[in-house]
């Protein structure tokens, strides 16, 4: 059973999400917050798998609540998923490179909707090739100041570990990774999980800030 926490100041938007998500026999509402402070602590009380966050909320918003979660170690089996109305935002962009597993825009349809939230609690990110790559392109290569850093923090990966990271930041899947590099799907499977750690990253969602931080994926640019 998937765990879900719902974190928006809109109760009716709260009631549809509660309702789509109660109906599937997977998926469980373990919870509602209105506001930012609020969702931390039932976070924190119930342990949710995936909470659907909302960015503007009144007092404490998304995004305050969201580095509070990622930076709990105690909650570092919970994945955020950033709710929003724009699909090009700084401060849906700023959630992601700290923590969040991805974003979803509130007219999504409810397939899928639904189909993020198992992916993220399996452990992907919501990184299609499409709006996420869009925002992150965007918003990454404006970091004045966090280029080198991120450059050099990459020193630690080997030359396969390099390029597998590139083709995540393209926003390919493992599969497609495998596919390009000649490779079974398990042992791109193993280069991810491998730079991830190596870079002391969360998830694939910060993988992707960081190649392109890091100036190793530009927007626009494939090593195809």
């Amino acid at each position: 059973m998937i765990r879900v926490v719902l974190a928006d100041d809109q109760a009716l938007l709260r009631a549809g999400l509660r309702a789509l998500l109660d109906a599937e026999d997977d998926l469980e509402v373990v919870g509602e917050a209105a506001d930012g402070a609020e969702a931390v602590a039932l976070v924190r009380s119930t342990g949710p798998d995936v909470v659907l966050m909302d960015i503007r909320m009144p007092g404490t918003d998304g995004l305050a609540a969201t580095r509070q979660i990622v930076d709990d170690p105690t909650l570092s089996g919970t994945r955020v998923v950033i709710l929003t109305t724009f699909d090009l935002d700084e401060y849906v962009f700023e959630a992601v490179r700290i923590g969040a597993s991805g974003f979803l825009v509130k007219d999504t349809e409810p397939a899928e909707l639904l189909r993020g939230v198992r992916a993220v609690a399996a452990g992907d990110a919501l990184l299609s090739p499409g709006v996420t790559r869009r925002l992150i392109g965007e918003f990454a290569t404006r970091s004045r100041g966090t280029a080198a850093p991120a450059a050099d923090r990459l020193a630690a990966l080997t030359d396969r570990e390099r390029e597998v990271v590139a083709l995540v930041g393209e926003g390919l899947s493992n599969d497609e990774i495998a596919t390009r590099l000649f490779l079974s799907p398990a042992t791109a499977k193993t280069h991810v999980s491998r730079a991830m750690v190596k870079l002391h990253v969360r998830d694939r969602a910060q993988l992707v800030v960081l190649a392109y931080e890091s100036g190793l994926v530009r927007p626009g640019w494939s090593q195809e």
